[in-house]
């Protein structure tokens, strides 16, 4: 029987995602890891009753990025000509950035350990990063010869500020977890035992608020990483016309008015 490459367990309004080949410490290179985390996020986007996702690693390991072993052995995505190298990235690992940096819910990394490459990536593509005192985060892509080649580049330095992200790209150094969360890179750090539940209490948090008016937020926040001001609040106009047209905002004032806890239906 085979296993599957990314485990899915919903629970609620929070549907957790667990990279499942901790053999290898989860990789995230192998084609079908890679359309097991574009089919999930395909499906909380349909999916109107989720609001939160949590993406986790099985095993000691959040993700080791991409398998050395093929890089080694030129095969899968890093085999064949400079030309057919380009196009196993784009249509490779570099579905994966897209799907998850685009996902329409909030999701929140709970990294369990190491962070490594496209790991790291990984989770700097989440909204929302919990670590746990295991976790190291490194951009460790020149320590096997090349660069970031799944938007590390652009992802890092919007993060943790550009002299912080040159010193993980240009050094590949790891950085403990107390670090990251010095640098911002992680909003907070918990015992192993503990990060699962701190994960989803952050998620709780989140998941309490109008389904629509999350995703559109969300939306705002993503699409503020390249707008000019102007264009961010005439964006913001258009997408707040329709938050105030919606049941769940006059839900939320009733609620706030009367003193009670508000019940959000998505309409």
């Amino acid at each position: 029987m085979t296993t599957s490459p990314l485990l899915i367990e919903r629970d609620g309004h929070v549907v957790t995602w667990t990279l499942n080949t901790p053999e290898t410490r989860n990789p995230i290179s192998e084609p079908d890891m890679v359309e097991a985390i574009e089919n999930a996020v395909a499906d909380v986007a349909a999916d109107p009753t989720v609001r939160v996702a949590i993406l986790t690693g099985a095993g000691s390991a959040f993700s080791s990025g991409g398998n050395v072993k093929h890089m080694r052995d030129k095969t899968g995505m890093f085999g064949g000509t400079p030309a057919e190298l380009r196009q196993g990235y784009r249509h490779g690992i570099q579905r994966i950035t897209r799907a998850v940096y685009h996902c329409e819910i909030p999701i929140v990394a709970a990294v369990n350990g190491p962070a490594i490459g496209a790991g790291c990536d990984l989770s700097l593509m989440c909204d929302l990063r919990v670590a746990s005192t295991n976790a190291r985060f490194a951009e460790s892509f020149v320590k096997v010869g090349i660069i970031p080649g799944d938007g590390g580049a652009w992802l890092l330095p919007r993060i943790v500020g550009a002299a912080r992200a040159a010193e993980m790209a240009l050094t590949g150094d790891a950085i403990s977890a107390a670090t990251a969360l010095d640098w911002g890179l992680v909003s907070s750090v918990h015992e192993p035992d503990e990060l699962l539940a701190a994960a989803r209490a952050l998620a709780d948090r989140v998941a309490v608020n109008p389904p629509q008016v999350i995703r559109m937020t969300k939306r705002l926040l993503r699409e503020s990483q390249h707008q000019t001001l102007e264009s961010a609040l005439e964006f913001a106009a258009a997408m707040q016309s329709i938050a105030h047209q919606t049941n769940d905002h006059l839900e939320a004032v009733n609620a706030m008015l009367e003193r009670r806890d508000p019940e959000f239906t998505g309409q």
